[in-house]
């Protein structure tokens, strides 16, 4: 373990960081997995104002994503479904599944926790603007010591398409 980790954390005590953008995001987050000295599985805390959501509805096809909800209520969106949520709810993404977003439907903030699995690489989709981005670390996590980055609109091509 090194200095900067402990091997305790209280939620009550993470530094958060706040980034909002447009209308419909916001989110105030911070670190937990990290605070704890661990690499391979992520821990974040995330605090939604009401109305808002923290990211777009996106889908991720390397990394497994589960959330607790610590408390408030709101709506997990998944594929083409909308469910209600509440403090005490567990939610999951499996890689490869189905498209997810929380949304804090409620009077108060959402406050829950984000896990997942950090891998080398993940690749996620967003439905409904058409991106795709992707992160590769060849030397580590992906999302933190990523060799290659890139998000855009696909545009498909054959494999050969461009080459001599």
């Amino acid at each position: 373990m090194s200095a900067q980790t402990k091997p305790i954390v209280n939620v009550a005590d993470i530094a958060l960081e706040t980034e909002a953008h447009g209308k419909r995001f916001a989110v105030s987050r911070g670190e937990i997995g990290e605070a704890l000295g661990l690499s391979v599985l992520g821990c974040m805390l995330h605090v939604v104002p009401p109305g808002k959501t923290a990211f777009p509805f996106h889908r991720h096809h390397a990394s497994d994503e589960m959330f607790v909800i610590l408390s408030g209520a709101g709506e997990y969106r998944i594929g083409d479904k909308r469910l209600p949520v509440r403090a005490g709810d567990c939610l999951g993404a499996p890689a490869g599944g189905e498209a997810h977003q929380i949304i804090n439907t409620g009077a108060q903030e959402l406050r829950y926790l984000g896990f997942s699995n950090n891998g080398a690489a993940d690749l996620v989709e967003y439905p409904d603007s058409g991106k795709i981005g992707t992160r590769i670390g060849a030397k580590g996590i992906h999302f933190k010591d990523f060799t290659f980055a890139a998000r855009g609109r696909l545009t498909l091509a054959d494999y050969w398409d461009g080459e001599e």
